[in-house]
């Protein structure tokens, strides 16, 4: 195991919980007292501003997971101010105290549980994560695939889904506006829509 720089703070060590979702990943440090910036993913942001502890975990590929060395394994951190700064957050995170300790958590993925993402005002929207592994159908009750992925195409969001049926299994994109989607029903995982199967041809 790689030795802790020596002015890495006490880590909490941490198993991720059941529900933690990657909400976004620190970009660098912000500052020079100890803040750093993360880039959050699409619906991260609520979820970062709103959970009181995030959850870091080490990259897990490319440069910067072979560079970083602030910890092995997942850690808790206790968040004191978080705030947005123009397209990406900024954090002050307890422990944190300079510029050289926020640039060692370069790279590190930030989860937060489901459990502390801020309520929804409106019930006709949902947060993406809740949507991923739905059953989709039509209005003639046909199924059309479960939701793998959601794409942000600007002014809406875009189910990608995946029909295991066919073979090989085959992708369909349906915009996720009302005009297409006729319920949501979370409890029973399932979407219906006013979709037929010929419409992807």
């Amino acid at each position: 195991m790689k030795p802790l720089p020596p002015s890495s703070p006490p880590w909490t060590p941490a198993v991720l919980p059941a529900d933690a979702v990657a909400v976004g990943w620190v970009r660098d440090a912000w500052g020079v007292r100890g803040w750093i910036r993360v880039q959050g993913v699409a619906q991260g942001g609520d979820a970062l501003a709103h959970a009181k502890r995030w959850y870091l975990a080490p990259p897990d590929q490319g440069p910067l997971a072979r560079a970083f060395q602030a910890f092995q394994a997942p850690v808790e951190v206790s968040v004191r101010q978080v705030r947005r700064h123009a397209a990406a957050w900024v954090a002050c995170l307890d422990g944190i105290t300079d510029r050289t300790q926020a640039q060692q958590l370069r790279g590190a993925v930030v989860h937060v549980a489901r459990a502390d993402f801020p309520p929804l005002q409106d019930p006709n929207e949902y947060y993406w994560v809740d949507l991923i592994g739905l059953q989709v159908v039509n209005r003639q009750g046909l199924a059309l695939g479960v939701v793998r992925e959601l794409l942000s195409t600007g002014p809406h969001a875009v189910l990608c889904l995946e029909d295991a049926a066919s073979a090989p299994p085959r992708q369909r994109l349906i915009p996720f506006v009302g005009a297409y989607i006729d319920r949501v029903d979370l409890a029973a995982k399932r979407i219906t829509v006013d979709w037929q199967p010929d419409y992807d041809d």
